[in-house]
């Protein structure tokens, strides 16, 4: 696989996720082939994630084709050219997040959505917790920041969380 082609070979296996997942499947094991899996750790993404986003977007209606996208070009960005393409063996479990009514700032949801969306940068998050669930959504919404967006506003801040803080305080409403 070129990386010229990346897109659409990621577009292939979204699209047979969602299927899969609408037809009722699942198995997370029986989705992907062994060169479907290959590709996804090659651009920093594991099986769960594709899984995840399928299961929403039948489910809820979202994310969104485009924002899965979005979201898989930052974390390919971040893995290619922030971890070098070597795959982070941190695996953040659920328990250790900020719970989800702890503010930063007087805002609720922030400090576990900033954690988050590092982890997921990182490529970091356990099978039970998915970056840009149902309750991420509407914090960002409410906040009028896209998913991919918040990512790169993670990654741009250096882990400082008064500038994150900042900008979703800037953030129209």
């Amino acid at each position: 696989m070129t990386s010229y082609l990346w897109t659409q070979k990621l577009r292939e296996i979204y699209d047979k996720a969602v299927a899969l997942n609408k037809e009722g499947n699942r198995d997370l094991d029986s989705y992907f082939s062994p060169e479907e899996t290959a590709f996804l750790a090659s651009i920093g993404l594991r099986p769960i994630n594709l899984y995840d986003y399928a299961e929403d977007m039948n489910g809820a209606g979202e994310p969104d084709w485009n924002t899965v996208l979005l979201l898989a070009a930052a974390r390919r960005d971040y893995f290619l050219y922030h971890q070098h393409g070597i795959t982070n063996s941190v695996v953040t479990e659920a328990d250790s997040l900020p719970p989800k009514p702890d503010t930063l700032g007087g805002i609720p949801w922030l400090p576990r959505i900033i954690k988050k969306a590092q982890c997921f940068l990182e490529g970091g998050l356990c099978h039970e917790i998915m970056y840009c669930c149902g309750g991420d959504r509407r914090f960002l919404k409410e906040h009028d920041i896209h998913p991919a967006d918040f990512l790169r506003i993670i990654w741009a801040s250096g882990g400082d969380q008064e500038k994150i803080l900042a900008h979703v305080k800037s953030s129209p409403k």
